[in-house]
């Protein structure tokens, strides 16, 4: 029965389903006694139908990677695996549009010689896609066209071959492979040549117009790995700071508040990530109605939470597929996330304090970002108004921080908001903060100090009151005292803190000096929440008080 219903018409052109038929009618589910056809689940075929999405004009594949991130048991192997025979054998390439303007496609063979590939950074690790592609071409019913010849370290075609490689492989380099499936990313590191395997694979993608799927597990922020670079690579597309296209990011982790002492907590978590695979009786989270239950034993893994011999962290990852954090980070990413309020959203003339951490051009290494962050007197809700940060890639040569364009954002602040006190770090910002000072001191009702009611700084010999400052902060953070508006560039920096001790106590830092990976708008949301906490402790209403009709 093909894949595609009434219920799809008028979606954007794809050759998913082609793809999703294909897969179906010749290839061999994994793992069983006797033959049964492969079926991607209704969540993987929305996958497929987003990788293979064509431009409604030119027709041309608009996805040059991919990255589907779930945790480990989903079935990401076989699933890249069916994708891997289908892009050696079947209909890929966009041929154009019918009669009724549905595309149509032809073989790579067509092209070229087909060269498709299966890597990781250890022969192991090749086997997780390996070896369930080899069951479901040795097994499935593929036509004698094709030629497939399925050996242990090989699939031969008529034209063309799929092979393993690992980081090792010396012929990378000149291997123009027209796919390729990039296993387990979340462990391709710097150290193990991951990162150089990567690259080269992508560049030889690309001579040729082909594409690439990677299938991480959650990642560890800080280690570098490309599963990280790749999440960092789309948010720099989401935010506006790269003019990257064609990548496609499904990443499906737990929520952020999900609580492993609770068993029904954990039950709720590990059925959303895993979706359609979860056995659970009720069938699937993700679609109504539920798609009948899988195979991934929910019961079983949260027994595994309870062994006390089990790592918790480790499960975090591997079974609800959360990025949690780096063995030095100041907040993980479940604590932060599980603070966010998308919803929570700032009316004019709302009172408000601001904080503010600035930056100039830098000699060497990537210039720190600048940023304005407000929170609210009434429930204390982080918001960001501005984050300045240096582009990737050319755009970013000899960027500097636009002055006037942060200048304006705090002018506009006070205008659209009754701001009643604002704490900025002064660094390489001194004469602006005077005149900040000068402009707005006398109406602020809470001030740093009586000479410089706006100068906060966070260094030099105040280490005790940046230590507080940030105590006060995380613990906010991680007992609900506060909601931030979740946005890119302050969760980016929030998780990018690492813990750095001092005599005084904890501070926080960039990971080195010279990182890319700034933490400005954390530091700035910092200010903010201690300004409020000091307003509150000046006994500042929330609200004006009014009184006879008057306010004041």
């Amino acid at each position: 029965m093909p894949w595609r219903g009434p219920e799809y018409e008028g979606e954007r052109p794809t050759l998913g389903w082609l793809v999703l038929d294909w897969i179906t009618e010749y290839l061999a589910a994994p793992d069983r006694a006797e033959y049964e056809p492969y079926v991607p689940t209704l969540e993987m075929a929305e996958f497929v139908v987003a990788y293979y999405e064509l431009h409604p004009v030119t027709g041309k594949r608009l996805i040059r990677r991919g990255l589907l991130s779930r945790p480990r048991g989903w079935g990401k192997s076989p699933f890249v695996g069916a994708l891997a025979l289908a892009e050696a054998c079947a209909p890929v390439v966009p041929d154009g549009w019918d009669a009724y303007g549905e595309p149509v496609a032809r073989p790579w063979s067509s092209v070229r010689t087909p060269l498709v590939q299966v890597a990781a950074v250890s022969e192991q690790q090749t086997e997780n896609s390996w070896l369930p592609l080899l069951e479901m071409a040795r097994g499935g019913y593929l036509p004698d066209e094709y030629g497939i010849e399925p050996l242990d370290s090989v699939v031969y075609l008529r034209r063309g071959k799929i092979e393993p490689i690992t980081a090792s492989a010396a012929s990378t380099k000149g291997a123009k492979a027209c796919f390729a499936v990039l296993d387990q990313t979340e462990e391709w590191t710097p150290s193990n040549g991951g990162r150089k395997l990567a690259r080269t694979m992508r560049i030889n993608a690309g001579k040729i117009g082909g594409s690439l799927i990677e299938t991480p597990n959650a990642f560890t922020p800080g280690e570098g790995s490309v599963a990280e670079q790749s999440a960092a690579d789309a948010r720099a597309i989401e935010e506006g700071r790269s003019r990257g296209t064609g990548l496609l990011v499904d990443h499906r982790e737990a929520p952020a508040d999900t609580d492993p002492t609770d068993e029904a907590s954990l039950i709720a978590g590990l059925r959303y990530a895993y979706g359609d695979s979860s056995d659970h009786p009720d069938g699937c989270v993700l679609h109504s109605p539920p798609c009948a239950p899988g195979w991934s034993p929910i019961e079983r893994q949260v027994a595994d939470f309870y062994d006390t011999s089990n790592d918790p962290q480790d499960l975090r990852a591997d079974y609800l597929n959360q990025i949690t954090h780096a063995a030095d980070a100041w907040l993980s990413e479940p604590e932060w996330r599980a603070a966010g309020d998308r919803g929570r959203t700032v009316g004019p003339g709302e009172r408000i304090t601001l904080g503010f951490d600035g930056s100039r051009k830098r000699a060497r290494g990537v210039t720190d970002a600048t940023a304005l962050v407000g929170c609210t007197l009434s429930d204390g809700h982080v918001f960001t108004l501005g984050v300045w940060e240096q582009p990737e890639g050319k755009a970013g040569t000899d960027w500097q921080v636009p002055v006037l364009e942060v200048l304006a954002a705090v002018a506009d602040a006070f205008d659209r908001y009754d701001v009643v006190g604002f704490y900025a770090d002064p660094a390489k910002w001194e004469s602006h903060v005077a005149d900040w000072e000068a402009a707005y001191g006398p109406r602020l009702k809470v001030q740093a100090t009586r000479n410089h009611p706006v100068e906060w700084w966070m260094t030099g010999g105040r280490s005790v009151l940046i230590v507080r400052a940030l105590e006060k902060f995380h613990t906010a953070v991680v007992e609900g005292e506060l909601t931030h508006d979740l946005s890119g560039p302050l969760t980016r920096h929030a998780l990018n803190a690492r813990r750095r001790e001092s005599r005084s106590g904890l501070q926080i830092a960039k990971e080195h000096p010279d990182s890319a990976r700034k933490i400005d708008a954390v530091v700035a949301a910092v200010l903010a929440w201690q300004c409020r906490l000091d307003a509150i402790a000046k006994g500042v209403a929330a609200e004006p008080e009014e009184m006879f009709g008057g306010t004041f």
